[in-house]
């Protein structure tokens, strides 16, 4: 499974940095994780992702269950023969996913406009699980935390996550309890059908409670009486930065020091400057993925969007200290151009250079707090 060190916490702060080792390499940590939906990076082979260093990866169960099917991917020797992956891999349960076509996604709520258009989708939720519609074929699946666990099972990534509610933001507080009881439910199964065959991987509980206090110091002091090798933080983390400092600030002290932890979906610059000091080890954010896709470049001095006018005879690189694939062969003329020709080598080249500077940007969180300077 996974053994997690913890090599130095900074005098300054709870940031700490360590290493998390599984059956496919180790995690640096604080360490960026970059999302993966249907086991791939868009725009990006293996090999290219494998080559920037990206510790770890983070691929979507709901999706590959529809997909090409788990037993797909089981038969061809589990997601990293499938994709040609060698380092680790993290799956969620498919939990956010379907109740994200009940609720919305996290733009819709933080948009406030209630129920998704695909609400129709979900068909039942009871103590078992979840019945809905795949958006495929419209065929029913029903997704309970043992079949969630086996799914993941089959797809034999190093991390994976229990089944788990995500109730919406707007929620009244009698409903949030009862939707942590039962999250907890799920949990507490989930664990226990995967010590049947643990298969070597390891498996985070999910913090839940909404941006409750009381709540979530009660999801913490339940699931760190289970055995889980590590807990990640979901549900709703409000509809402000503030909102959601503020709960992580009153959440982690509850957190055993000595597994590691992982904050799920987020992981934009200004999140991970306010939430490594709080001792968080991984974040994971399509957030670079999608910046590079529309053009938006990531630098030390700033975002740099490509397709503005004054790039369009700019013969220099994105960054010229910067040696990603994409700076040592390319200007910001000739991905000005690709981009203004629609030509999709503009997201592969852009998002090279995106991902790089991400595990850069964390390589310097480690050593500033080796340093004790955060």
């Amino acid at each position: 499974m996974i053994q997690f060190e913890v090599l130095h916490t900074s005098r300054k702060s709870g940031a700490r940095v360590g290493r998390i080792h599984t059956p496919h390499g180790i995690i640096d940590t604080p360490n960026f994780v970059a999302v993966g939906t249907n086991g791939t990076l868009k725009a990006l082979d293996s090999d290219m992702v494998d080559s920037i260093g990206l510790q770890l990866m983070f691929c979507n169960t709901y999706h590959l269950l529809l997909q090409p099917g788990p037993d797909v991917v089981q038969k061809a020797g589990g997601l990293h023969s499938f994709i040609g992956r060698k380092m680790p891999i993290i799956t969620d349960s498919g939990g956010f996913q379907v109740f994200s076509l009940l609720y919305g996604s996290v733009a819709d709520e933080l948009k406030s406009q209630g129920k998704s258009k695909h609400d129709k989708l979900v068909l039942k939720i009871n103590e078992e699980g979840v019945l809905f519609r795949s958006y495929r074929d419209g065929q029913k699946i029903l997704l309970t935390p043992e079949s969630s666990v086996d799914a993941q099972k089959k797809l034999g990534a190093d991390i994976i996550i229990p089944f788990d509610e995500l109730p919406p933001f707007h929620i009244e507080e009698s409903a949030l309890n009862t939707s942590l009881d039962r999250t907890h439910r799920w949990e507490k199964r989930s664990l226990e059908h995967h010590k049947k065959n643990r298969n070597n991987q390891a498996m985070y509980g999910v913090i839940h409670g909404g941006i409750c206090p009381i709540l979530r110091k009660k999801s913490c002091e339940y699931l760190t009486q289970l055995d889980f090798d590590g807990f990640s933080i979901g549900g709703s983390f409000g509809k402000t930065k503030e909102q959601m400092v503020d709960m992580l600030k009153s959440t982690m002290p509850y957190l055993p020091k000595e597994k590691p932890n992982h904050l799920l979906g987020i992981g934009d610059l200004e999140s991970l400057e306010r939430c490594v000091p709080l001792g968080i080890d991984t974040f994971d954010s399509s957030y670079p993925t999608r910046a590079a896709r529309h053009g938006h470049l990531l630098t030390k001095e700033g975002a740099l969007k490509i397709i503005n006018s004054e790039n369009k005879s700019n013969f220099s690189p994105i960054e010229k200290d910067c040696d990603c694939y994409t700076c040592k062969r390319y200007t910001r003329a000739y991905l000005h151009h690709l981009f203004k020709a629609k030509e999709v080598t503009a997201h592969t080249l852009t998002t090279i250079h995106n991902l790089h500077f991400m595990v850069l940007h964390m390589k310097r969180y480690r050593e500033m707090i080796l340093d004790d300077l955060i």
